[in-house]
């Protein structure tokens, strides 16, 4: 009875959030669930062209080092890592991923709550998919959860793709649109790692099961960017929002507040360790500074530039990246 109760308050869910979206188009102007993003292609010298941004939800470092996840290691040898980088407090998914994609504090969003909310609308400070479509780049989203939809801005991303709660789905919709699209700025979540930890606990055989599928995900969204032909001109930034202890998070518990960092790509230095302090919100600077997109003086986040090869301030775009005029679909969750 419990577990029925339970299915019918996420489809109820899902149902709200299927319709919030269409709402949002709607009163943007549109009809339909397409949305256009009018603009011409960004003519700006670019660090790279393109960058995506994957998020393990409840990804502990101690607990991924565990796992089979040899997509995450071979990225992390063949790149920059630290496995100490921070999260904000709340240790929580909406207050930290907020914080991942607006680059400021939770004292700066206030976005405080942990769940879908309509009557919360969207978060109130600029995200970064905002900042890069006014410098006229392709932005994306794919994510497992309906709270996500709080950061789904009108007239902001060009795709934003709810379609399950499972990592294997949400990679396969996110590689069919990097083939086709060639997003510069791309944002994928993986779930699953977070609803086992709350399920069977942090660490447990099935969290680490979980873990090992959504490097198998990655490991789709990895070979999507590579048959797209821009893995040359592609930086990949790994992460997580929390770690987790017994079956919870949320605390300032290194447990709950310690995440990884690992950069991946065009210009990134090779088996890099990275001794520099990380926090979540340099995510965010880290990938406006690639993309040549001007960082907010409101930012509390900083580009992690140690992590990668001396640069010059802006190297020559490779001319790679889709154009702002694509469609921006909103395609709702399945379940």
């Amino acid at each position: 009875m419990h577990s029925q109760v339970k299915t019918r308050q996420a489809s109820m869910r899902r149902s709200l959030a299927s319709k919030f979206i269409a709402a949002v188009v709607i009163a943007a102007g549109f009809s339909g669930l397409d949305l256009f993003l009018l603009g011409q292609p960004a003519q700006a010298e670019r660090r790279t062209d393109h960058v995506f941004i994957v998020s393990f939800d409840g990804g502990k470092p101690s607990v991924m080092k565990q796992s089979k996840m040899p997509t995450v290691f071979k990225l992390s040898d063949d790149g920059a890592t630290s496995w100490t980088a921070q999260t904000i407090f709340p240790s929580i998914t909406l207050t930290s991923h907020t914080s991942m994609l607006t680059g400021v504090g939770p004292e700066k969003h206030n976005t405080l709550w942990n769940d879908w909310e309509p009557d919360q609308g969207m978060v109130k400070v600029p995200t970064i998919f905002a900042l890069a479509t006014k410098q006229n780049l392709t932005t994306a989203m794919f994510v497992g959860k309906p709270k996500f939809i709080h950061l789904y801005q009108a007239h902001t991303v060009n795709r934003f793709s709810l379609p399950s709660y499972e990592s294997k789905a949400v990679a396969t919709c996110a590689a069919q649109y990097i083939e086709q699209r060639k997003p510069n700025l791309c944002f994928i979540h993986f779930a699953d790692p977070d609803g086992a930890g709350h399920q069977y606990g942090w660490g447990s055989k099935e969290q680490l099961q979980a873990l090992a599928d959504s490097d198998a995900a990655l490991d789709t969204v990895m070979k999507a960017i590579e048959k797209a032909g821009i893995q040359k001109s592609s930086v990949v930034i790994l992460t997580a929002d929390h770690g987790g202890h017994d079956k919870t998070h949320g605390s300032r518990s290194p447990e709950d507040m310690t995440i990884p960092w690992i950069v991946w790509g065009d210009g990134v230095k090779h088996g890099f360790k990275i001794t520099e302090p990380v926090t979540t919100y340099d995510t965010s600077a880290t990938a406006l500074w690639l993309l040549d997109v001007p960082i907010p003086k409101e930012f509390d986040g900083k580009p992690i530039k140690s992590a990668f090869d001396d640069l010059p301030e802006a190297s020559a775009s490779k001319a790679t990246g889709s154009t702002a005029a694509s469609a921006a679909s909103v395609v709702p969750t399945s379940r």
